[in-house]
């Protein structure tokens, strides 16, 4: 029984030990915030004048500037061109699942291409594509092979095999289909192994 009446003020000291660090936490954090207030406070100017400020001198500015050039134009009036209709097309495209890898003509290497195809006609040719990608694939293929490896070299090598894919696809599709309407073969990527 004695140990029991020792222990309560033991447990009373560590109940005010915590109450009193917790007190005192708050009271640093109010004085923290006191503090902020009072070297931070509500002194600063308030945005939307400063805001309006810059809008008015950038009006100035623009009114003087528009006034200069008046004056040194000598009466001669600016006219801006007139932007010319264009019919635009939206461009579809389709680009086959993975890559074509084939040996060049008279040469041990390699060459590895990811394949697009762009239209500008309805999905159809898309849906045309699509449906006979396996004859396709054999096409460009068989195309790729024709070239060597002196004949892809630079950028008008590349753009004179991709003027190739794009005629051996667009006669595929024409003996497939009866219609081409493949604009343009694109390169996904291009590597010579």
């Amino acid at each position: 029984m004695a140990d029991e009446e020792n222990n309560e003020p033991k447990k009373n000291r560590g109940i005010l030990k915590i109450l009193m660090f917790a007190l005192g936490g708050l009271f640093l954090i109010a004085a923290g915030l006191g503090a902020g207030f009072f070297l931070f406070g509500s002194d600063q100017p308030d945005p939307s004048e400063e805001i309006e400020q810059i809008i008015d001198r950038k009006m100035d500015e623009a009114e003087e500037k528009k006034a200069s050039d008046e004056e040194a134009g000598d009466g001669e009036e600016k006219v801006s061109k007139e932007t010319p209709e264009v019919k635009t097309f939206m461009t579809t495209y389709f680009e086959f699942p993975g890559t074509f890898t084939t040996n060049l003509m008279n040469s041990r290497r390699f060459l590895q291409v990811g394949v697009g195809v762009s239209t500008q006609y309805d999905d159809t040719v898309m849906g045309n594509v699509d449906a006979h990608q396996l004859a396709l694939r054999s096409e460009i293929l068989n195309t790729m092979s024709e070239f060597s490896e002196a004949d892809i070299q630079g950028k008008s090598g590349r753009e004179e095999l991709a003027k190739a894919l794009a005629d051996a696809v667009n006669k595929k599709l024409i003996a497939l289909e009866d219609f081409g309407g493949v604009s343009e073969v694109h390169f996904t990527s291009f590597v010579l192994q």
